[in-house]
């Protein structure tokens, strides 16, 4: 028997390698990687373009392109719904002539328009999360749950449902006093009953949670993550308004106001890092002013017919 020394150690006997002992040749096990859970937010450094640091909430995997495409979408669907819904309606009996000049067909066109295009769009960004990024769609578009901190989760909803009807009653005392000179094009949608509540449920049931999730959860954080937070507040607010002004057409004071409504919802968007507070503000916003409506119209016993 032979005697090793490892110099700080004790001596120790060398005992003779047995089969079992004898070292073996060992297989490479192979390593897998798993992609990390829905709800973890991505990597910081894969979006750190030019070494600047990117907030969890304005880290998206698309970017100025897609934000292209998604403007070329509703300008080539327009086109398209256009074609399909006169066929549609011409099937129902309803010639082009009483297409342009019925004030009840002519606001029920443009609301199924406008319904489909929603649609249309919502249906792609989803189909672009789960199959191009493999994301979950709701919390990758921005919809992240409110942070209430010490404050009850009902008085952090409560707060933001009461801050959209504040501004949705500031907007309406400007909009009395700077009244529009002309007719505005929206006008014309609400001469027909049924037309008018078809527009009020879109405007409460529909309209914020598509235009949040577009403007807000889509369009935003890729102009933020490009200029910074403050022009990304200001441009898509800006946006989000101009979008609206043929509806107003006519009506500057009420475009303006529609552009400071749009910088508002998006400062709020920006400020809580989640689509969901926005939404708020949005939808109690559109339901006071359809209250308003309501009201103002004897419940809409009292509409303006004229052509």
């Amino acid at each position: 028997m032979t005697m090793t020394f490892d110099e700080g150690t004790a001596l120790t006997p060398e005992s003779p390698q047995s089969p079992e002992t004898a070292p073996r040749s060992v297989e490479p096990v192979p390593v897998t990687f798993s992609p990390l859970p829905a709800s973890a937010p991505l990597p910081q450094e894969f979006y750190r373009p030019g070494g600047r640091f990117i907030p969890e909430d304005l880290r998206v995997p698309w970017g100025w392109l897609d934000l292209l495409l998604v403007a070329i979408l509703p300008l080539a669907g327009t086109i398209l719904l256009s074609i399909l819904l006169a066929m549609l309606f011409s099937a129902f009996g309803v010639s082009p002539s009483q297409l342009q000049h019925s004030p009840a067909y002519k606001s029920l066109w443009a609301i199924l328009n406008q319904a489909v295009l929603f649609l249309v769009l919502l249906g792609y960004l989803v189909a672009q999360m789960r199959l191009r990024f493999s994301l979950p769609f709701w919390r990758t578009i921005g919809w992240r749950p409110l942070e209430a901190g010490r404050l009850p989760s009902a008085f952090t909803y409560l707060r933001f449902i009461g801050g959209g009807f504040f501004l949705a009653l500031l907007v309406q005392i400007v909009s009395a006093r700077f009244g529009a000179k002309v007719k505005l094009p929206m006008e014309t949608l609400f001469q027909d009953r049924r037309a008018a509540v078809l527009l009020l449920l879109m405007a409460v049931l529909v309209a914020p949670v598509i235009e949040e999730t577009i403007f807000r959860g889509y369009i935003y954080p890729v102009v933020a993550r490009s200029f910074g937070v403050g022009a990304g507040i200001l441009a898509t607010g800006t946006l989000f308004g101009l979008l609206h002004a043929p509806q107003l057409w006519g009506g500057w004071m009420q475009i303006v106001l529609l552009v400071i409504v749009g910088i508002v919802f998006t400062y709020v968007r920006a400020v809580t890092k989640t689509v969901l507070a926005s939404y708020l503000f949005h939808v109690s916003y559109n339901s006071f002013v359809s209250l308003a409506f309501l009201i103002g119209t004897h419940g809409l016993r009292v509409l303006n017919s004229g052509s």
